[in-house]
């Protein structure tokens, strides 16, 4: 029976060591999110870890006990106490009670605490521990704006816009202001901070700033259409002569997004290239928040200034077409974002086989690209 049993015990070593090789895969998994760049995420990782090992301090002696008991009072151990008349111990009650009320409460103190220092609306107070915002750095600005699907990114103090291509300096205060132009989508960075959502009609802000030099993946958290999974753009991190650089290049090669470049811009389209404009048209960020980027459409403060006026009255029928927004793309003979079987009678577009034919690859254009309409 023992050359049995150890025979059993060699064999399930051998399976062991068989399947440790397989372990060697898991060194190609980039955990971002727990390794990150930016001050911000770092925080949200710590709080992750913090939060993790309270929660373990309960779980991992449960399992232990669990085991141990198991073991303990299994049927064949006859050595075992057996006291059925037991019921009650106020030692066990009070140790079953407390560790549980008081990791509870260190958790809520956590999330209260975290809550508010990492609030994506609360200005940054320190580029990384120990190094607080000294008061003359001004904030790099990007206003954000999720389209269809891409990215588009305004930098209000060097009037330059990209798409698809994010930059910041290392070390310096980011404030971001992010919108949508139709369907509800989320901004996110990893290696930056946690994911904010962009909503059209809307602006949402994020505080955050990138300690390390170096190229981030950028993306879509929230599902948005057909060209989700491809909605990605490369934010880099970059000392300060970098970043000069970096705006000198978009001013050199881009061109002028104007309203109707914008417009055009606006169209579904999936795989744009990397895009860089030298200017844009003043206050089109506005226009695109106000949802009035397309001309004759109203803004949302005339809206809201109506409303709050208890409406136009009956003879404000004329406004009926200027307040028409989300028919626009089939206007124009565009598909509806997101639209697939059975909306649009077809199979989705990654699927189909001329689906990419356009936008392969990325480079830098001087106008907005071809694109491929939904």
């Amino acid at each position: 029976m023992r050359a049995r049993a150890g025979a059993g015990s060699a064999s399930r070593i051998l399976r062991g060591l068989v399947l440790l090789p397989l372990f060697g895969l898991l060194a190609g998994c980039n955990l971002v999110v727990m390794q990150p760049s930016g001050d911000i995420a770092m925080q949200q990782r710590n709080l992750v870890l913090a939060s993790t090992g309270l929660m373990l301090l309960i779980i991992i002696p449960v399992i232990v006990l669990t085991l141990l008991f198991a073991w303990r009072y299994r049927a064949s151990n006859t050595a075992a106490r057996h006291d059925p008349d037991w019921d009650h111990s106020t030692g066990l009650e009070v140790v079953i009670w407390t560790a549980p009320l008081m990791i509870i409460i260190a958790l809520g103190a956590l999330t209260w605490i975290s809550t508010h220092t990492l609030d994506p609306f609360r200005p940054l107070s320190r580029i990384e521990p120990g190094k607080p915002v000294a008061a003359e750095v001004k904030p790099l600005e990007v206003e954000v704006v999720a389209l269809d699907w891409k990215w588009l990114f305004f930098y209000p103090e060097y009037n330059v816009a990209t798409v698809n291509e994010l930059a910041a300096p290392v070390n310096r205060p980011i404030t971001f202001k992010i919108t949508a132009s139709s369907v509800m989508n989320a901004f996110y960075i990893p290696a930056l901070a946690g994911m904010i959502y962009a909503m059209p009609g809307m602006q949402t802000q994020l505080h955050a700033v990138i300690n390390k030099p170096g190229a981030y993946d950028g993306l879509s958290s929230h599902y948005s259409g057909t060209g989700f999974s491809r909605m990605t753009f490369k934010f880099h991190g970059l000392d300060g002569d970098g970043f000069d650089q970096w705006i000198a290049k978009v001013k050199q090669q881009g061109s002028e997004l104007s309203r109707d470049a914008y417009l055009e811009l606006e169209r579904p389209s999936e795989r744009v290239p990397v895009t860089y404009y030298a200017s844009f048209a003043d206050g089109l960020f506005g226009k695109i928040l106000g949802m009035c980027a397309v001309p004759g459409k109203m803004c949302m403060h005339e809206m809201m200034t109506i409303d709050a006026k208890g409406g136009a009255g009956k003879e404000s029928q004329e406004n009926a077409e200027r307040l028409q927004y989300d028919n626009r793309h089939v206007q124009r003979g565009d598909e509806a974002p997101g639209a697939t079987t059975p909306a649009s009678h077809r199979a989705p577009k990654s699927e189909t086989p001329d689906g990419d034919k356009n936008h392969e690859g990325s480079g830098q254009g001087h106008s907005a690209p071809d694109q491929t309409n939904n």
